[in-house]
């Protein structure tokens, strides 16, 4: 499995916890059950590693939502972000990790390019353009 299928796994499963984001005592749980329905829909074995990567993508975006959150809502003018496409949302949420949180950060251009193609692939057709414009002003802000 290469990185960018790990994202677009990862992608789905932040995709279904915002949208049903469970009680907060059993956060754990309710990742690992998001992760398992999509990784249940893959056709090809998934290594342990590329599990593990899956589970740090989520969790790490899960526990740093609050302040992946402000640092959105500061690069998007005039979008709350409970008004952003819940696709949308997920994909700058799980860059902005990437870039900022993750152990392993990936370089900004890179991370915002695979946002761009992720939102190219489950978005709307501005997606990518939305995607790319809020990653590109938090990165003029850092």
């Amino acid at each position: 499995m290469s990185r960018r299928q790990a994202r677009e796994a990862a992608l789905q499963a932040l995709f279904q916890l915002d949208l049903n984001p469970g009680e907060a005592e059993q956060q754990e749980q309710y990742e690992t059950l998001a992760i398992d329905t999509v990784l249940g829909e893959l056709e090809t074995p998934l290594s342990k590693r590329d599990r593990e990567f899956i589970k740090t993508l989520v969790h790490g975006t899960r526990v740093n939502l609050s302040a992946i959150d402000s640092l959105i809502a500061a690069s998007s003018k005039d979008w709350k972000i409970e008004r952003m496409a819940t696709v949308d949302r997920n994909i700058t949420r799980l860059a902005t990790y990437e870039i900022r949180f993750a152990e392993e950060k990936l370089v900004p251009n890179i991370a915002i390019n695979e946002a761009v193609e992720l939102a190219k692939k489950f978005g709307t057709d501005d997606s990518s353009r939305y995607v790319n414009g809020i990653l590109g002003a938090m990165m003029k802000a850092q």
